[in-house]
């Protein structure tokens, strides 16, 4: 891949404004495509990602573009919570956790042997403008680029929070963290566990053990505001020390992790004018009810390479989101929102009540009309109706 310094407005057919993992699927992708071998790529990217600045996890049914370079798999899920707890084997599904530098790496070395057909710039865009023959960029030192199509995977920008909607954060510290002991089971990830107090919010543990001694512990937590550090690091501790039976000198911290992911029903639109189109969490690829991000980035990814492939543009509708799924989404928000230790309970109900392909599925937003019922008549219906009555009136639930 070619590294520009200063260019003087080119002309690119596909300009890509962020190198992260939106940015770089997207690259990716369209690398992956013989049809558009010969489209000329701008990525701009101010930071060098040459750091594990973060982790992405992930269920599939099917082969993956990056499953080679996945950290560690399983097959096998628990949930748990006071009055319910179970391990359940994944049949279809693999659970997949990658290193973001792994990813960076990876697909940068991939864009690297093809320079004459992406390029990239090391500038932070200021301003992304639609033309008359396409979009316009410029940085924040005065470069200006032009192309046909811009994809802006930028972080969005809400700049106001007006009462209709939702706003909240799905917010974690993680520790890595190695143990003189076996401990932890490398078959089966935690996806929740519930146990602890829940302090009127959602609050879980997440572990992902790569060995028995090794594992990923994470705090999370979905609420409006984040914690104090020192918060965090006790939940974790409380989980190592008396969850687990370790004692502080059975367990070291080797690395650490800390992110707040946007949960929220505030519009995100999938594109500006006729050249711009938003990837990742600016285009609402962050599911607001859970915080996961990575799959259905890559579906954005793959929609938007196949229309480019066959017809020249970009899809109309560039995520292919389906309405229902909205609402649902919306809905378990104003749960949170209102009083979100009900989260918990909801929670349980789900996977009490439904196999775990089922819930996938409903939160891979794949399920029919059918098992989206199903999966309504399992939970208590009591908490969505009152959401719904919000929702009729057109405010977001405060909380009680």
């Amino acid at each position: 891949m070619n590294t520009a310094a200063s260019l003087s407005a080119p002309a690119y057919d596909y300009l890509l404004v962020g190198g992260g993992a939106a940015g770089l699927s997207l690259a990716y992708h369209l690398a992956q495509e013989p049809r558009l071998a010969g489209k000329r790529v701008l990525l701009i990217e101010p930071e060098a990602k040459d750091q594990n600045d973060r982790t992405w996890s992930f269920w599939a049914d099917e082969p993956g573009l990056f499953d080679a370079i996945a950290t560690h798999e399983w097959h096998a899920i628990a949930f748990r919570s006071p009055s319910f707890e179970r391990t359940f084997n994944l049949k279809k599904y693999t659970y997949r956790t990658l290193r973001g530098l792994d990813f960076y790496q990876f697909v940068h070395r991939a864009l690297g042997v093809r320079p004459a057909q992406f390029t990239l710039v090391r500038a932070e865009v200021a301003d992304l403008v639609n033309t008359s023959t396409g979009v316009e960029a410029r940085t924040t030192t005065g470069q200006v680029f032009a192309a046909r199509y811009a994809f802006d995977s930028r972080p969005p920008a809400i700049t106001t929070q007006p009462a209709t909607y939702r706003y909240l954060l799905q917010h974690f510290v993680g520790w890595e963290v190695e143990t003189t002991r076996d401990v932890f089971d490398p078959q089966a990830m935690e996806f929740m566990d519930f146990r602890g107090a829940q302090h009127h919010e959602a609050r879980f543990i997440y572990v992902l053990p790569y060995s028995p001694r090794r594992a990923l512990v994470e705090y999370t937590l979905f609420s409006a505001t984040p914690l104090a550090k020192a918060a965090y690091e006790a939940a974790i501790v409380e989980y190592l020390q008396h969850t687990l039976g370790l004692s502080a000198s059975e367990y070291q911290v080797t690395a650490e992790e800390v992110g707040a992911i946007p949960m929220t029903d505030h519009p995100l639109p999938a594109r500006v004018g006729a050249h711009i189109i938003n990837l990742g969490t600016r285009a609402g690829r962050a599911k607001p009810s859970t915080g996961y991000a990575f799959q259905r980035i890559q579906a954005q990814s793959a929609r938007l390479a196949q229309a480019l492939a066959t017809t020249g543009h970009p899809p109309a509708d560039p995520t292919g989101d389906k309405w229902q799924f909205h609402l649902f989404d919306t809905l378990l928000l104003d749960i949170m929102q209102r009083r979100g230790e009900q989260t918990r309970d909801i929670f349980t109900q789900l996977f009490q009540r439904n196999p775990v392909e089922r819930i996938f599925q409903f939160l891979d937003e794949k399920t029919s009309w059918t098992d989206n019922l199903r999966i309504m008549n399992s939970v208590s219906a009591w908490p969505f109706l009152r959401s719904i009555g919000q929702l009729v009136r057109g405010r977001a639930s405060q909380r009680e």
